[in-house]
């Protein structure tokens, strides 16, 4: 852990008058959002609701006839994401100053008490794992294990001093599919581990290539971030073998029929070809936009082309 990491609220709070005028007005719902990180919330839970759709799908169950299960496993993802991503703001409120896109994150500017923040996460993650209960025990169980790699080991341990941080962090963010699989069948098919792996595979291109735009300020907060350490051209080495990774997975989901399996090695070989093309423009910032991009569009259409599949 870097030995300029500031714990007092009151030193951090220094800050504020020099970053004031640089940061926009918001509005105390707006607040709120950013505190859970909505954006990161909402994404999750379409893994999420893909892992339930498919188990009730594989196990025969009906949709409809299932839907209190449905709504008590979003709602309660919901608020153990919510909760942990505002344990995450807590934590990192020394160092988010430091980087453009947290600088006005309201730990950072002073519009929320930080121990407030800490007491919300907890309190969400509390009411998530309520909610989670009326589902089933493993899925409680996964919840709290992606919790405590997100909030515990990632967080507050390898985020400050791995290199390997993203591909920790990743355990957590591949999560979310297991969970909504947990909610009907506890005992996890193999379909459950491949979203999984998908989910897990998916993150370090993502994370790399957001890493590789944000360089300068993840060098300024002393994260050890793969380019960081390493370099663009390692760093762009990794994002295509771990590309390569994701290749293999859809075929271990021959359940879900031809048009999938076409369908995701169509994206897998895409992004491949992606980040060869991209190469042209001689710019790595740019070639790292556009790898991000990519990366925002395949999980999406990846995760949400399972459920119709299921559906033709």
């Amino acid at each position: 852990m870097p030995s300029s990491r500031v714990t007092s609220d009151t030193v951090m709070a220094t800050n504020e008058g020099s970053l004031e005028a640089n940061i926009p007005k918001t509005t105390g719902w707006k607040d709120f959002l950013a505190l859970i990180k909505i954006g990161i919330v909402n994404s999750n839970l379409i893994p999420t609701f893909t892992g339930v759709w498919l188990a009730l799908h594989f196990t025969n169950e009906g949709f409809f006839e299932n839907l209190h299960i449905v709504f008590f496993l979003l709602v309660g993802s919901a608020f153990i994401m919510a909760g942990s991503c505002s344990l995450n703001n807590y934590i990192d409120r020394d160092i988010d100053h430091l980087m453009d896109r947290t600088k006005a994150r309201p730990t950072v500017t002073g519009k929320v008490n930080s121990k407030m923040v800490a007491v919300m996460g907890f309190l969400f993650i509390l009411l998530g794992t309520i909610f989670l209960l009326f589902t089933t025990i493993s899925a409680v169980v996964i919840g709290l294990i992606g919790v405590f790699s997100y909030v515990v080991v990632y967080s507050m341990w390898s985020k400050r001093q791995h290199v390997s941080n993203t591909i920790v962090g990743s355990v957590s963010g591949a999560v979310p599919p297991l969970i909504g699989w947990a909610a009907i069948d506890p005992n996890l098919d193999l379909m459950a581990w491949m979203l999984f792996f998908i989910m897990f595979a998916w993150q370090p291109p993502h994370f790399y290539a957001l890493a590789m735009r944000r360089v300068e300020e993840y060098r300024a907060a002393s994260i050890p971030m793969l380019p960081v350490l390493k370099g663009f051209k390692r760093t762009k080495l990794h994002i295509y073998l771990w590309v390569i990774a994701l290749m293999p997975l859809p075929f271990f989901m021959a359940d879900l029929g031809i048009s999938f399996l076409v369908l995701a090695t169509i994206l897998n070989i895409g992004w491949l070809v992606t980040g060869v093309y991209a190469n042209k423009f001689k710019d790595d910032i740019k070639w790292a936009r556009i790898m991000f991009v990519y990366s925002l569009q395949y999980l999406t259409i990846m995760f949400v082309s399972m459920v119709i599949v299921t559906l033709i």
